[in-house]
């Protein structure tokens, strides 16, 4: 049993094959016609519950299977209907009863609707976009490839990741080229399908009127309901599997079944379902139209979209009570009574330390119940920035707020404003290139995160904008972006002594007695604080903590300033530094003049809190000057602006520089790995 139930494919492909030689009883036609529909609802359900087409991925061979099985029962029928004088069993019979309904005429015609629509409609729909789908999904596997190996390369993925990344681009591109030749066998099926039927109808009738002898009107009766039954019986299971490839080739983007896609995005338009009430009202007003199923109809999408929208509303305003629970009274405790408990005061200064505040029309955005996918993205978000630098961000709280416009959006650190920005969330941010290909309609504007000169567009003007040349982004990612940049830029300020004591801690799991020998015992927790916060502001990564804590132990000198440590620090970090900067094998950098840096260095001047450069006036406004002009070129060349000089004014330099020109990172040579070559665009003289 279990070896058959092992060869199952093989024994049902037998059996479709005997079909097509073997004559069937009519009771056993029945039974393979029933199997054939219970089959083909099976795989319509199934292709209606899965969340990617991988899932399914036996779908074309399947279909062949499916098609030959099916033809085997029409040749199996065309034989008891052209011998048995329209016989062919109870469920043919029934089928081409219920049609005809005593008109032969209607009946055809129902029947010949029903393939068209399959062939015309479903079957060359489907077989159109499994063609785009597959040329489009072989085209796109270069870019996947190289953007698995981006991702290896950074470390946001292990080698295993890559592995089972690439195998499922390649099922992919393999499931598509299948699926491409597989929808010309649906086709050629529904083409047949309709050379059966003129078989059995007119090889019937010959039959019919030249061996049995029968009136004309008698022979067109009976084998008419043959005919038709047999069509219908084969061209159900094949609407079934024609709508099911359909679904397979179509679903581009799914989260869910398609049944939990269609009720959650449809459910989440609350506005649409009143506005289409609202239409189906009007209609009322033309003479002559059913005003009973038009008012049923309007009056309960109003209700649902009303019903709907108060519900988010309130999720809303639940969700934001939810959060605020710990700073609120509740209702059944007075305001004076509530704080009297000085604990309860405590809570009212808590200060977050990354917030986000957002406008009502934003909400669908963040909103996971709505589809929202901010939340996503900000957990993402913090996985990379955590691999890559070695520091993880904390919590970012969302909350919408009555004080922003609809549009509006504002992001604070510490509890206050750092940035601001404001989206339209039904149109496609497009940022200007520098030759554009043609000009676009849309609002002008700038893109919030780097400055960049932007248009707001409508959805359907984005493949134009793309032709010529803008790049077109959807608007959670425009804030997703906004958010991700502001706190790499203010990251600095979120390392506090408890996050150093849990980065120590890490450590600790892999070198415990270098965490601690070297803190307290060379450096202070908050000494070492400020170590890794300088680090931190100028982009350098901290994850390799234990080089860290080995360069402090092996060259710190008792009562060395915070900076000489962070420059040994830095020098010890040169491959990280190297590859933190470098692009393709080479640096771009921008170098000082050798009497420049001499200048700088005869300026270095120290006072109570430590050295630090007293740069002449017209020294300095020449310097900024030049460098101002360097930074449009780095912006040209869409890379980060670096500045290259000796290790002994670097750090002086950068605390210069940082006041005018914050984006500038400043590098010392021993700060570069010896297989970097470095290119520089310009020099900057006095």
């Amino acid at each position: 049993m279990k070896r058959l139930a092992n060869n199952a494919v093989a024994v049902f492909v037998i059996i479709a094959v005997l079909l097509l030689i073997i004559p069937l009883s009519p009771f056993f036609l029945d039974v393979m016609i029933i199997i054939n529909i219970t089959i083909s609802m099976v795989v319509l359900l199934v292709s209606m519950n899965i969340k990617e087409p991988l899932e399914f991925s036996i779908f074309p061979s399947l279909l062949l299977i499916t098609t030959l099985f099916r033809i085997g029962i029409n040749i199996s029928s065309t034989k008891n209907i052209l011998s048995n004088q329209g016989q062919a069993g109870a469920v043919i019979k029934s089928f081409g009863d219920f049609i005809l309904q005593g008109n032969v005429i209607v009946g055809f015609v129902v029947f010949i609707i029903i393939v068209l629509v399959q062939f015309i409609v479903i079957t060359k729909g489907a077989e159109r976009v499994a063609e785009v789908a597959a040329r489009f999904t072989l085209d796109a596997m270069p870019g996947k490839q190289m953007a698995i190996d981006a991702d290896l390369s950074a470390g946001l993925i292990n080698e295993e990741e890559a592995r089972a990344r690439r195998i499922k681009i390649q099922r992919e591109a393999d499931f598509y080229g299948a699926m491409d030749g597989a929808t010309k066998i649906v086709k050629g099926d529904a083409v047949m399908s309709i050379i059966i039927t003129a078989v059995n109808l007119i090889g019937g009738s010959i039959i019919g009127l030249l061996q049995s002898g029968m009136e004309i009107g008698q022979v067109l009766q009976l084998y008419s309901i043959a005919t038709v039954g047999d069509g219908l019986v084969s061209q159900i299971p094949a609407l079934l599997i024609s709508t099911a490839t359909g679904m397979i080739v179509t679903r581009a983007v799914a989260e869910g079944s398609l049944n939990t896609d269609v009720t959650k995005q449809f459910l989440a338009q609350p506005r649409a379902l009143i506005m289409t009430g609202g239409v189906l009202l009007v209609l009322l007003l033309v003479p002559g139209m059913p005003k009973v199923p038009l008012a049923v109809g309007a009056t309960a999408l109003i209700l649902l979209g009303y019903r709907l929208s108060k519900k988010m509303e309130e999720e809303v305003i639940v969700q934001e009570a939810t959060s605020n629970r710990a700073v609120e009274p509740s209702g059944d405790v007075p305001e004076e009574e509530y704080f009297r408990d000085i604990n309860n005061i405590y809570s009212l200064i808590e200060v977050e330390p990354i917030e986000m505040e957002f406008g009502y029309s934003l909400i669908p955005l963040v909103d996971e119940t709505s589809g929202g996918k901010m939340i996503d993205r900000i957990v993402i978000f913090r996985r990379q920035y955590a691999q890559e630098m070695g520091f993880v961000i904390p919590s970012v709280r969302l909350r919408d707020s009555v004080n922003l416009n609809t549009n509006q959006y504002v992001i604070k650190v510490r509890g206050e404003e750092v940035a601001r920005g404001e989206i339209l969330v039904d149109h496609y941010l497009a940022l200007e290139p520098t030759e554009p290909g043609g000009d676009i309609d849309g609002i002008e504007t700038l893109e919030p995160a780097y400055g960049i000169p932007s248009k707001w567009i409508l959805p359907e003007n984005r493949d134009m904008a793309e032709a010529y040349g803008f790049t077109v982004i959807d608007p959670l990612s425009v804030m997703v972006t906004h958010l991700s940049e502001t706190i790499k830029q203010h990251a600095y300020e979120l390392l506090n002594r408890k996050e150093v004591v849990n980065l120590l801690e890490n450590t600790k799991v892999q070198a415990p007695e270098l965490v601690d020998e070297v803190i307290p015992g060379f450096i202070s927790h908050g000494n070492f604080q400020k170590v890794l916060v300088s680090l931190i502001k100028e982009g350098i990564p901290i994850k390799d903590m234990e080089t860290i804590l080995e360069t402090i132990a092996n060259g710190t000198v008792p009562g060395e300033d915070i900076l000489s440590t962070v420059e040994k620090i830095r020098g010890a970090l040169k491959r990280t530094i190297t590859r933190k900067f470098c692009e393709g094998g080479q640096l771009r950098v921008v170098t000082l003049d050798s009497e420049l840096e001499k200048e700088l260095m005869s300026s270095l001047a120290k006072n109570e809190q430590g050295t630090y450069l007293a740069v002449k006036p017209d020294v300095m406004q020449r310097l900024l000057s030049q460098l101002g002009e360097e930074v449009k070129k780095f912006q040209e060349l869409s890379q980060e602006s670096i500045v290259l000089t000796s290790q002994v004014i670097r750090a002086h330099l950068y605390q210069l520089l940082e006041q005018f020109y914050p984006s500038v990172h400043v590098l010392a040579f021993n700060e570069i790995a010896g297989n970097v070559q470095i290119q520089a665009i310009d020099n900057i003289t006095m």
